[in-house]
């Protein structure tokens, strides 16, 4: 069977032709609700630029849900095919999408960290996660998130051998450890694990062991692509913002922050590692390289949803409508357009994220 990534791209041929203006990256994906369709622009614009080759993916939650969708596309057809398959997802999804009532139901709801504050649907939901857990209203665990999700990707061709790297990941229930699952093992069932918020459904068992959301220790995970890729580049895509200077008041607002924080968290750490290592490298007290015994000098960048359009909130992260993850989708491409007229000559060159301030910790 020839490569799937052999139609990848025009930029394949480009690379042997002009391998000096061709960039090799690595993309991480977060989670975040209906903010995903930030992501969705993001990697539109990603694909439509010839002079960038992606070699690896890691998503969690609503990223990815993202990353096997471009995977997917990108194994059926390359870059056209992966643009078509994000868009028919996102439009799937939405409230004027066409999916039956159980699957737009549990897309809502996934895609929507809290209801509204102040509406019937809250009060309903505050009385049963108070009193009702989800083994206790779905005792058949049904779930059609996965069928929606076999409905969009081939996920044998995404697991068959190519050029690019996938990772998910998911929250193992009984040790509390992040567990990534590569491509080879990536099923419907590892997507369903990393979106699994633990109030809203059952946790998803995979050989007998249960899995909630990777947000909590993996949002996204960087750490896979050390050993897995040649490019040191890693570019975030984070639709989680780590600052906010109102103090949330509402119970919507305080359930967002506390959300927000959480699902930062393990990024945070990720960073303050990569520039640990970095700084070592830097003063010659670590020797760089992919052998036993080396360590790379990981090159961060990223794209954030909070410097764009509108001002994003819990309330938004509600929505599920076309427009507004059309809004979304423009807001990302036109982010994605920016970083590449500030920050492509950097790529392979130089990180653009500060990381010691963003991993620094308050001073009393």
């Amino acid at each position: 069977m020839k490569k799937i990534f052999a139609s990848l791209l025009p930029s394949r041929a480009a690379e042997r032709n002009h391998p000096s203006s061709i960039k090799r990256i690595n993309l991480a994906l977060q989670g975040g609700g209906a903010h995903g369709a930030f992501t969705w622009g993001v990697l539109e614009q990603l694909l439509s630029d010839e002079r960038l080759v992606v070699e690896g993916i890691s998503g969690t939650s609503a990223g990815a849900m993202n990353a096997v969708m471009l995977a997917d596309g990108l194994a059926r057809g390359g870059r056209a095919e992966a643009q078509k398959r994000l868009a028919d997802f996102w439009r799937a999804v939405s409230s004027s999408g066409n999916l039956p009532t159980l699957q737009r139901t549990v897309m809502e709801r996934l895609l929507s960290f809290t209801p509204l504050e102040g509406t019937p649907v809250q009060a309903w939901f505050g009385a049963l996660s108070r009193y009702f857990s989800p083994y206790d209203v779905n005792p058949l665990n049904i779930n059609p998130l996965k069928d929606l999700i076999e409905r969009f990707v081939d996920f044998e061709a995404l697991r068959a051998d190519c050029d690019l790297q996938i990772f998910i990941s998911a929250t193992n229930v009984q040790t509390g450890r992040v567990r990534i699952f590569p491509r080879q093992k990536i099923t419907a069932d590892a997507v369903m694990a990393s979106a699994c918020l633990p109030l809203l459904f059952r946790a998803v068992e995979i050989d007998g062991v249960p899995y909630w959301d990777g947000g909590y220790l993996g949002n996204p995970v960087i750490f896979p692509f050390f050993r897995s890729t040649t490019t040191e580049d890693v570019l975030v895509v984070q639709i989680n913002p780590l600052v906010r200077q109102a103090t949330p008041m509402s119970s919507s607002e305080i359930m967002n922050r506390i959300n927000e924080i959480t699902f930062n968290s393990s990024l945070i750490d990720e960073y303050r590692a990569i520039e640990f290592v970095a700084r070592l490298i830097d003063q010659g007290r670590l020797p760089r390289g992919t052998k036993p015994g080396q360590y790379r000098r990981i090159n961060v960048h990223r794209i954030l949803l909070d410097r764009f359009g509108t001002h994003f909130d819990a309330f938004s992260k509600l929505s599920t409508d076309y427009d507004f993850f059309e809004m979304l989708r423009v807001s990302g491409r036109r982010a994605a357009r920016r970083f590449l007229d500030e920050h492509f000559d950097d790529i392979g060159v130089t990180g653009t994220v500060d990381l010691r301030t963003e991993a620094q910790a308050e001073r009393a």
